[in-house]
């Protein structure tokens, strides 16, 4: 049954901050034809679109939060992660783990955090930044849909965090997977799926 008593929702509530995803160097270096991870057509061109986004958070003084998934060389904290389609990826030492900092536009006053999951949440200091930030609304964007933006948007979500998905720049594994998993975000949070221009409008606006 449809919830006909939902609050109407802004895009950003409170204070936000911009989240990018697994956004790293082996997207713009490794042009293997087939790689560790599967990924959707035109996966390059929508993580160069977050740029945008990373400009236009800068310009309004909202935080950016880069999260990068590194894993152990001696591959002993991937636990369950190669059960599935996922072969041997993001490991420490390796130039393709780096954040793709030039790509996207790092600022120093820029944030990194590393994770071991898929979930930015999970076994991080991601929530106590955070706090310190005095966040309320996370705008997501990065890789995968399906995985690591669908998995730290749910955490968010159940954390109580008004959270926004930037369609436009985020990919996943096939497409399919893509459209399924911004159906279920979408599901939890009315509103949650934004276009780029909606989300670089309403940080324009917050900054003023």
């Amino acid at each position: 049954m449809s919830n006909t008593r939902k609050p109407q929702r802004a895009l950003i509530e409170g204070r936000a901050a911009l989240i990018v995803i697994d956004i790293q160097k082996s997207t713009f270096i490794d042009d293997s034809a087939e790689r560790s991870i599967d990924n959707m057509p035109g996966y390059r061109d929508r993580m160069l679109a977050a740029r945008a986004a990373v400009d236009a958070a800068h310009a309004a003084k909202i935080p950016v939060i880069f999260i990068q998934e590194i894993h152990r060389a001696d591959l002993v904290d991937f636990g369950r992660e190669l059960d599935g389609d996922e072969d041997i990826h993001c490991l420490d030492g390796d130039p393709r783990t780096e954040v793709a900092k030039e790509e996207m536009g790092f600022s120093p006053g820029d944030y990194l955090v590393p994770k071991r999951r898929y979930s930015a949440f999970f076994g991080t200091d991601f929530e106590i930044l955070l706090r310190g930030l005095r966040v309320d609304t996370l705008l997501l964007c990065g890789g995968l849909t399906d995985v690591c933006v669908h998995y730290t948007f749910v955490d968010g979500h159940q954390s109580d965090y008004f959270c926004r998905v930037i369609e436009d720049c985020v990919a996943g594994s096939s497409l399919e997977a893509h459209e399924a998993a911004l159906r279920a975000m979408e599901y939890l949070q009315t509103g949650a799926r934004r276009s780029l221009p909606q989300v670089m409008a309403a940080m324009a606006q917050a900054g003023q």
